[in-house]
């Protein structure tokens, strides 16, 4: 069985699945140090921003695209994450930031492209992920990847409201 918050839960593979370290670390974000999940959200904000501003101009478009891009990363990084979890023998590595990706794209879906907006986005997000409130901590004992990807899509979803509700002050 699994140990619990990101324990070792048994020997470490020495065959890696390419595509699923590739996804998972998020090009190599995940690698990055201190705090790979931050910078795998600022990759996200970064992304979003590019595609708010070169690519979608509209912001029906733009919420569509963001909620299909959150919901295709979600689909991808379960059994992505589960695979790097397997072969690395962590129950949920750091280095895995597929996650963070979904959640932050999640919390970008409504909000106003602009880089005010991003920035609260990501703060939001960064802040119930590593807080991560109740019901959100009890996702990440769903198990294997469900867990590793469904706490931060729970956490880009308050995220979301939150910012959403922030939005109209700021």
């Amino acid at each position: 069985m699994m140990a619990h918050s990101k324990g070792v839960v048994g020997p470490v593979s020495e065959k890696k699945t390419r595509w699923a370290w590739v996804l998972g670390t998020w090009f190599g974000a995940g690698r990055m140090k201190p705090g790979p999940g931050t910078y795998g959200s600022v990759a996200a904000v970064l992304i979003w921003i590019g595609a708010a501003h070169w690519l979608l101009p509209g912001r029906g478009e733009l919420a569509a695209a963001t909620a299909l891009a959150a919901l295709a990363v979600t689909l991808i990084g379960i059994p992505a994450s589960t695979i790097v979890a397997r072969e690395s023998g962590r129950e949920d590595p750091g280095f895995v930031v597929i996650d963070e990706v979904a959640g932050q794209w999640i919390a970008l879906i409504a909000i106003k492209p602009d880089w005010k907006h991003a920035a609260l986005a990501l703060l939001l997000f960064r802040l119930f992920d590593i807080w991560k409130p109740w019901p959100i901590r009890r996702l990440e004992q769903l198990p294997e990847g469900t867990g590793i990807m469904l706490d931060d899509v729970a956490a880009g979803v308050l995220a979301l409201l939150c910012g959403l509700a922030a939005a109209r002050w700021v």
